[in-house]
Formats: structure tokens, C-alpha cells, sequence
């Protein structure tokens, strides 16, 4: 693993080429297997973030430590025959798990976070600290989120094996992860001032720690470009909009944009991001919801060819398992009775993510997969079904299997990204 693909986004964004990277958020391990075989089929690197609530050291909310979920998408990676390069990258990396107890102990706990994140291998940290805690207000001023997070980067420094494989994304103006809560009409974009201060006053933290050498590191700052999606509601680019704030980036060289929450872009308005200098694209509900897609498809194929009925089906199951454990959605979702199904199953925000791995679902999945195991599904389900594939792929003579199908339905996804960020897509 090392930094260097990103690291050379700067220069090749000055030397005018359009040259992006994906950044695969999640945690799910067909969405990962679907992103190694399309980066090791591609030829491109493979960059693969964790969010300190998915994965800490206490086990987040997926039960893995950084280094477990290391070994676990180095062991896929191995089961699919990956060679390229594996980037692996530590998100919204700070205080967030902990931000409802003082800041003193919220930060200690985010310490060990990103100790462990950096030993364990992640060379790609996004650094955020710009979240109050017990006592503080909502938003920090720039001067205390740029100290807090020059203070985990000296952690980081110390505990990484080799720190100089290290890059490190700012930013004081950061996305809700997981996308917005309210209907959306418009956004405030970060203005050029802000995005300069950040830089400034992130570089005068690191540089009262004498972490010069470690900020001249720092690759990416994250802005708001305009882009964001709800429950039903999705943002689209508007590169008008954004123009003063892409411009900034001609006076900061040697950093480029994360943009965060891009799910459900589309490949057009992708593109024109990476143009702008939104080299890094944050992807994570885009790739499960369509993974969910995928499945619900399935299905619904096994009740039109009589081998389940309904009630069997996984998405009862799935509603099963959400309302018995809602914690994972009630917050997040709002309306009456069949407002809250449609979200719980159909949302943008995909909260529906969280359930795949309890067992029940799980076993629901199992027995559905089971159902069809190797046999081809009939085109013309594909069709009805699985429209948005390759045509190639919905006329395969005989048809496809569930399991070509679910990785064709994520893969159809990773291949937008890499053309918009400048990658030649072979099939």
C-alpha cells in the first residue's frame, strides 16, 4: 500500500490532465470484492475508506479494529486475485464517535483512533475535528479545529511505519456523513476565503507542532462544492456555482478538493467535478443502495418464476428486522406509516445499509441466493429487472447469474466514477 496515486493529484491536475481517484466508503464485502475485481480488471488503484463510526477501536458499528479491517479487505483482496495498488483511508477521523463527552475525553479516544488507523496501515487520514463537544458549540472556530487536528496528525506521524507514505485531507467545512436529513433545495457553497483559510491556519498548527514536513503532506481539502442528497432528494453539480471556488485552487498548488456526499451524480456532472479540481470523489450509499437494487431485483425474479412467495421474500425480511431494531433509521426518516416503509427500504440515504450483516438478514440473503444458485436468470428478467446494465450483459445468450448480476449492478456504478475520473473503461 502507499500514497503515491494520490499524492500526484496536484501536479497532474497543474499539468492540465483530468485525473480523479474514487473513494470507496463502506464497509460491505460484495461492494468491496466488486471494487478490487474492477480496479484489478481496470489496472487502477483501489482506494478504500473506513469512517471512525464504522470502524474504531472499539470495534465501531461493523465490530472491526482498523487493523481487522485491514486483514479483512486484504483477505478479499487475495480471494479475487488483486495485484494493483490498495489505498486504504481513515474518514472523518477525530472526535465525532465520542463528541457527546467533553472535549478532553472525546479527543483522548480520538487519539487512539487514529493511532491505531495509521499503525495498522491507512496511509490516506481525512482529519476532522470540526465538531463541538459536550459544552461547545455546534461548529469550532478554524484556530481550535486546525489545532485538533495537528495534534492527531502528530499522532499519526509517530505511530505510522513509514509516515512518510502518509496524506493527510483538512478541511473545517465538512459534509454530514451519510448524506443530509432535511428535503433539499439548495446549498451554501464553501467560499474562495474559506477555503484559503483553511489552508493557512491548518498550516500554522502544524507548524507550531514542527510538523512542516508532515503538512507539506496534506493532499486535499474538503469543501462543499454544491453537492449533497437526501432521503428522496439528490443535489446536482452546478460548475457555475462552483467556479470562484475552483479557481482558489490556483493559488494552492499542491492540494486538490475532496468532495464529499457525490452519490447519485451524474457521470457528466462527475466529470466536471474531477475538471474542476474535486479530485477526490467520496462514494458510499451510491454503491450499497445500487447493491440493494440488485438484490430487491433478485427478488423479485424468484417470486415471478414461483420460487418464493412473498411472504418469504428478503425484503419482508428486511422490514421484519428494521422494525424490530429501528435505531438505525427512526432518527433519520419522517412521515406517516408508508412514507417510513418506502424510506426504510428506498432512500437515498440507504440507511437500509446498516442491516445486512445482522443475521436474520443474512440468512434471508443466503436462502435467496440459494434459490437461484448457478443457474442463469431468463434475459428477459434481466431486462425487466436489471435494465440499467450493460445491454451486452442483458443479452447474454441464456441469461446471468445472481451472482454476476449483483456485481455487475455495483460495478455499473464504479465505472462511472473512473471515466469521470479519467480512467479508460474496458469491459
Amino acid at each position: 500500500m502507499n500514497h503515491n496515486r494520490i499524492a500526484d493529484l496536484p501536479a497532474q491536475r497543474r499539468a492540465g490532465s483530468r485525473s480523479g481517484i474514487t473513494s470507496v466508503c463502506t464497509a460491505h464485502p460484495t461492494v468491496i470484492e466488486a471494487a478490487l475485481r474492477f480496479g484489478q480488471a481496470q489496472g487502477a488503484p483501489v482506494l478504500i475508506e473506513a469512517t471512525c463510526n464504522q470502524v474504531n477501536q472499539h470495534g465501531g458499528y461493523t465490530g472491526m479494529t482498523p487493523d481487522a479491517f485491514r486483514r479483512f479487505v486484504e483477505t478479499i483482496a487475495a480471494r479475487v486475485g488483486f495485484s494493483g495498488e490498495l489505498i486504504l483511508g481513515g474518514d472523518h477521523l477525530g472526535p465525532n464517535p465520542w463528541k457527546h463527552r467533553p472535549a478532553d475525553e472525546a479527543m483522548r479516544e480520538a487519539s487512539v483512533m487514529v493511532r491505531d488507523f495509521a499503525r495498522a496501515g491507512f496511509t490516506k487520514l481525512h482529519l476532522d475535528t470540526s465538531m463541538g463537544c459536550a459544552g461547545e458549540a455546534v461548529a469550532l472556530s478554524d484556530e481550535t479545529t486546525a489545532a485538533r487536528a495537528a495534534s492527531l496528525a502528530a499522532i499519526a506521524e509517530e505511530a505510522a511505519p513509514a509516515r512518510e507514505t502518509l496524506s493527510y485531507v483538512i478541511g473545517t467545512e465538512v459534509p454530514v456523513p451519510g448524506g443530509a436529513l432535511e428535503t433539499l433545495d439548495h446549498l451554501a457553497i464553501t467560499s474562495p476565503d474559506a477555503a484559503r483559510r483553511t489552508v493557512a491556519v491548518h498550516e500554522r498548527a502544524f507548524a507550531k507542532l514542527d510538523l512542516q514536513e508532515a503538512f507539506g503532506r496534506t493532499v486535499g481539502i474538503v469543501v462543499q462544492p454544491g453537492v449533497e442528497f437526501g432521503n428522496a432528494d439528490v443535489v446536482p453539480y452546478d460548475r457555475a456555482k462552483a467556479k470562484a471556488l475552483s479557481a482558489t485552487l490556483d493559488g494552492l498548488p499542491h492540494v486538490v478538493f475532496e468532495a464529499h456526499s457525490t452519490d447519485y451524480q451524474s457521470e457528466a456532472a462527475l466529470a466536471a467535478l474531477v475538471d474542476d479540481g474535486f479530485a477526490i470523489l467520496k462514494v458510499g450509499p451510491g454503491l450499497t443502495f445500487a447493491l440493494r437494487e440488485a438484490l430487491y431485483g433478485l427478488d423479485a425474479i424468484a417470486t415471478v418464476l414461483g420460487l418464493q412467495q412473498a411472504d418469504d421474500s428478503l425484503s419482508a425480511a428486511m422490514e421484519r428486522v428494521m422494525l424490530r431494531e429501528p435505531g438505525s433509521w427512526q432518527p433519520y426518516y419522517h412521515g406517516d406509516a408508508a412514507e417510513l416503509r418506502l424510506q426504510r427500504h428506498f432512500s437515498y440515504s440507504d440507511r437500509i445499509r446498516y442491516y445486512w450483516p445482522h443475521a436474520e438478514a443474512q440468512a434471508a440473503l443466503s436462502r435467496l441466493l440459494g434459490l437461484f444458485g448457478d443457474r442463469a436468470i431468463p434475459a428477459t428478467l434481466i431486462s425487466q429487472y436489471f435494465g440499467l446494465l450493460d445491454p451486452e450483459l442483458l443479452a447474454r445468450s441464456g441469461g446471468a447469474t445472481a451472482t454476476v448480476l449483483q456485481e455487475a449492478a455495483v460495478t455499473r456504478v464504479l465505472a462511472i466514477y473512473a471515466r469521470a475520473c479519467g480512467v479508460t473503461v474496458t469491459t
